[in-house]
C-alpha cells in the first residue's frame, strides 16, 4: 500500500530519523511511537502528503486513499453537525439525486425508445453500486457514528460553530470515520473522548476493514486495537510485531542486545588501538599497524542512546484524617429544570482511591465540586470527617494561577522543603525542562498549565485529593509518575479520568454517575465491567461491593460506616440535642451523625456488673478488630486489582469473601452488645 525507503526529515540542524524503511501493508494496524520530540507527529505528516521528505523516496498505491486527523487546529463552520458528516457522501448523494431525476425521466419517456433504453441502463448501474456501497443507508451511517462519539440527537441539527474545539474534532473524527479510508492515520484521536466513547472507538477500529497507524498515549488502547509498533529511536525507526505491551518487553530485550554488542565493540576498538598504540614507531610492524588502522576506520560505531531518566515521586504524606473522610447523604443538585444528581448516598473512608465514571454530562465534575464545596447542594448533605483537608484539581485549573509568577519560584514556594534539583527533575516528567522552568505561567498555554498546575499539587498534597481529569494532556511518563506518586498516596483520591490503564492500575473502587444516581462497584474498572455484564444478564450476586445483591443505583453505605454512626450515636445520646443539617448545605465537622438505635427504644433492663465488664471490654475489643478486618478486605481487594494467574485470583477471592463475612458476623454481634449495653 504505502512504503518508505531510505527516507529521512531533518529540522536545521536536528535530524528527526534516517534511513527510514517501512512498508505499511493492507488492514495492518499500526502503533507509531516515540519519545517527546522524536517526530512522530512529523512522521505521520509525511505518510498522509502533508510534508515532504529530505532524503529517500514515499511510494504510495495508485488510487489509495488516506485520511489523517491532526491533534488539534480543525474548525468546522457553516453545516450542521449531520449535514457536515454528510459531506463524505458527495458522490454517492450525486448518484442518488441522479438516480431520482432518472426515475422522472423513465416514467415519461416512451418504453420502446432508444432514449429510454439508454437512461434504463444507466439507472439500473448507479442503482447497483449505490446498493453496493450503501447509497440508500447513509443517514443510518452517520447517525451509529455520531451516537457512537458522543453526540446525541439532539446535537445533530446544531451548527457546528456552537461546539468547542474537541466536540470539533470529534466531527472531524466522525468524517474520517464515515468515509473509510484505505489508511488512517490518526494522531491522538482519544484526547478529546470521554472512557465510554474510546471503548466504543476500540470496538470500531477493530473491526475497521482496512489499515490504520496511531499515535497515543493510552496504553490500553494502543493495546486492544494494534497489532505492530513501530518505534522512532536512536534516529532509526524500529519494527515490533505485537501490541504495546509485547513491544515494551521486546524493546528490553533489543536494548539488551544493542548493550551487549557495543560492549563487543568496544574490547575490539580498545583492542586495536592498543596494539597500534604498542607497536606505531616499529619498522618492522608497520605493515600490521596500517592493516589495524583501516580495520579501525571501517568499524560503524554503535551508538547507545541517552534514556529518558525514569523519575520516582513520592508525595510528601499528609497528616492522617479520620477513618470517614467524606459522606453524601439524600444529595442532589439541579440547574433550573435539569437534574444532574438526585438522592445519591455514598461515603469514602482513608485510603481509599475512587474513579468516578459515567457518560460526558453525567455529573461526575458537579459531583466532585459538591465535595470540595465550590458547589452547593440543593438538596442533602456533605460530610467531611476529622482532620479533612480537601484538595481540588480542576479541568480549567490554570485559570487560579499567577501568571505574572515563573514556574519554579511557584513551585518552590509550595514545596519550600523540596530541593531544587528534584523539582525540576519533576517539571521535566511534566515536559518543562531546560528555561522553560523560568518561563512566566501566563505564557503558557492552557494545556501547559494545567500540567504545571498537577505537577504543584504533587509536592504538597492535602489529604483528600480530588482530581477532575489529571492524565488530560499528559504523555504516558507523566502518568507514570502521576500513578507511581498516588498508589503510594497515604491519605484519599477521588478522580476521573478517560485513561483506562490509569484506572485499572490506580482505583480500588469505582462510582457510576448514571441517571441521577450513584452506583458503587469494589474493585478497578476491569471489575465495575464484568459486574455491570453480570447485572445486564441478571446474576446480580456480586452487583455490589459486598457480593450481595442490591436495587438498580443504591449506592454503597459499607459496614464501616454503619459501626461508625451507631458508636457516634451511642457518645452523643447522653442529651446532646444539635439541630439537624439544613439542606443544601456542607458540614465540616470531626464526626457523624446518627440516628438513635432501636435498642434505645426497650425498656431499660439491669445487668450483672461483671456481665456488664465483660460486654464492655468485648465491644472494646470488636471496636478495634473491626477496623483491622476491614484494613485486610482493602488490601485484598488491592492485590486483586493486580492480575498475577488464575489460581492467585481464586485464592484472593476466597479470601475476601471469607474476610467479608467475618466482618459482617463482628459487626453483627458489636451491635447487639451495643443495644445490650444502651438498654441497661
Amino acid at each position: 500500500m504505502l512504503s518508505l525507503q531510505n527516507a529521512g526529515k531533518r529540522y536545521g540542524p536536528r535530524v528527526l530519523f534516517l534511513e527510514a524503511n517501512w512498508l505499511i501493508r493492507n488492514k495492518e494496524k499500526t502503533a507509531l511511537v516515540g519519545a517527546n520530540g522524536a517526530g512522530k507527529s512529523t512522521l505521520m505528516k509525511v505518510l498522509g502528503g502533508l510534508e515532504t521528505l529530505d532524503y529517500g523516496a514515499l511510494e504510495r498505491t495508485r488510487g489509495m486513499s488516506i485520511g489523517y486527523l491532526p491533534q488539534e487546529g480543525l474548525e468546522l463552520s457553516g453545516r450542521t453537525v449531520f449535514e457536515e458528516c454528510l459531506t463524505v457522501f458527495d458522490e454517492l448523494r450525486a448518484m442518488e439525486g441522479e438516480c431520482e431525476q432518472l426515475a422522472g425521466q423513465l416514467a415519461e419517456l416512451d418504453h420502446g425508445g432508444a432514449e429510454y433504453e439508454a437512461a434504463a441502463e444507466r439507472y439500473s448501474l448507479l442503482h447497483e453500486r449505490l446498493l453496493a456501497l450503501g447509497g440508500y443507508a447513509l443517514d443510518a451511517q452517520v447517525g451509529s457514528v455520531l451516537t457512537g462519539l458522543g453526540f446525541g440527537k439532539e446535537d445533530w441539527p446544531r451548527l457546528t460553530d456552537e461546539f468547542s474545539g474537541g466536540w470539533q474534532m470529534r466531527i472531524a473524527l466522525a468524517k474520517l470515520l464515515l468515509s473509510k479510508p484505505n489508511l488512517l492515520l490518526l494522531d491522538e484521536p482519544t484526547n478529546h473522548l470521554d472512557l465510554e466513547t474510546r471503548n466504543w472507538l476500540e470496538d470500531y477500529l477493530k473491526n475497521y476493514p482496512f489499515g490504520y497507524v496511531l499515535i497515543s498515549h493510552d496504553r490500553y488502547f494502543l493495546d486492544v486495537t494494534i497489532d505492530r509498533t513501530v518505534e522512532i529511536w536512536n534516529k532509526r525507526l524500529t519494527i515490533y510485531q505485537g501490541n504495546f505491551t509485547k513491544y515494551l518487553a521486546q524493546k528490553e530485550e533489543r536494548r539488551a542486545q544493542l548493550e551487549a554488542a557495543y560492549r563487543n565493540q568496544r574490547e575490539q576498538i580498545e583492542h586495536l588501538e592498543a596494539f597500534i598504540n604498542r607497536f606505531r614507531y616499529q619498522a618492522t610492524k608497520a605493515k600490521q599497524v596500517q592493516s589495524r588502522i583501516k580495520e579501525l576506520e571501517k568499524i560503524e560505531r554503535i551508538e547507545i542512546p541517552e534514556e529518558e531518566p525514569v523519575i520516582h515521586f513520592k508525595f510528601p504524606q499528609p497528616p492522617p484524617s479520620g477513618r470517614m473522610v467524606a459522606e453524601a447523604d439524600g444529595l442532589a443538585k439541579s440547574y433550573g429544570e435539569k437534574r444532574v444528581l438526585e438522592n445519591v448516598r455514598f461515603n469514602l473512608e482513608r485510603g481509599d482511591r475512587v474513579a468516578l465514571v459515567g457518560v460526558n454530562g453525567a455529573g461526575k465534575s458537579t459531583l466532585i465540586k459538591l465535595l470540595t464545596g465550590v458547589e452547593t447542594p440543593t438538596v442533602g448533605t456533605v460530610k467531611l470527617g476529622h482532620n479533612v483537608v480537601p484538595e481540588y484539581f480542576a479541568q480549567d485549573q490554570y485559570k487560579v494561577l499567577d501568571g505574572d509568577a515563573r514556574m519554579l519560584d511557584s513551585i518552590s514556594r509550595a514545596a519550600v522543603k523540596v530541593p531544587e534539583s528534584e523539582l525540576r527533575s519533576l517539571l521535566g516528567c511534566f515536559l518543562f525542562s531546560g528555561d522553560d522552568v523560568f518561563k512566566p505561567l501566563g505564557v503558557l498555554s492552557g494545556g501547559e498549565r494545567n500540567r504545571f498546575a498537577l505537577a504543584r499539587i504533587l509536592v504538597s498534597p492535602s489529604n483528600f485529593l480530588l482530581l477532575d481529569e489529571p492524565t488530560n494532556h499528559l504523555d504516558m511518563r507523566a502518568k507514570d509518575v502521576l500513578l507511581e506518586a498516588l498508589a503510594g498516596f497515604t491519605g484519599t483520591v477521588i478522580f476521573v479520568s478517560h485513561d483506562r490503564y490509569f484506572i485499572d492500575r490506580l482505583a480500588t473502587r469505582v462510582l457510576e454517575v448514571e441517571n441521577g444516581q450513584v452506583n458503587a462497584y469494589a474493585g478497578n474498572y476491569e471489575d465495575y465491567l464484568r459486574r455491570k455484564e453480570a447485572l445486564a444478564t441478571g446474576n446480580t450476586g456480586d452487583g455490589d461491593e459486598n457480593g450481595a445483591k442490591r436495587a438498580p443505583y443504591q449506592g454503597k453505605v459499607s459496614n464501616a460506616a454503619q459501626v461508625e454512626r451507631k458508636r457516634s450515636g451511642a457518645s452523643a445520646r447522653a442529651g446532646s440535642s444539635s439541630a439537624e443539617p439544613v439542606p443544601g448545605t456542607i458540614l465540616i465537622e470531626g464526626g457523624f451523625d446518627s440516628p438513635n438505635g432501636a435498642a434505645s427504644k426497650g425498656k431499660n433492663r439491669r445487668l450483672n456488673p461483671i456481665r456488664q465488664k465483660q460486654m464492655e471490654e468485648r465491644c472494646t475489643f470488636l471496636e478495634e478488630e473491626i477496623p483491622r478486618v476491614e484494613s485486610s478486605i482493602a488490601h485484598t481487594e488491592q492485590q486483586l486489582a493486580v492480575y498475577v494467574s488464575a489460581t492467585e485470583t481464586e485464592r484472593q477471592t476466597r479470601l475476601a469473601e471469607e474476610l467479608r463475612a467475618q466482618l459482617a458476623a463482628l459487626t453483627a454481634e458489636w451491635e447487639e452488645l451495643m443495644a445490650q449495653l444502651e438498654a441497661s
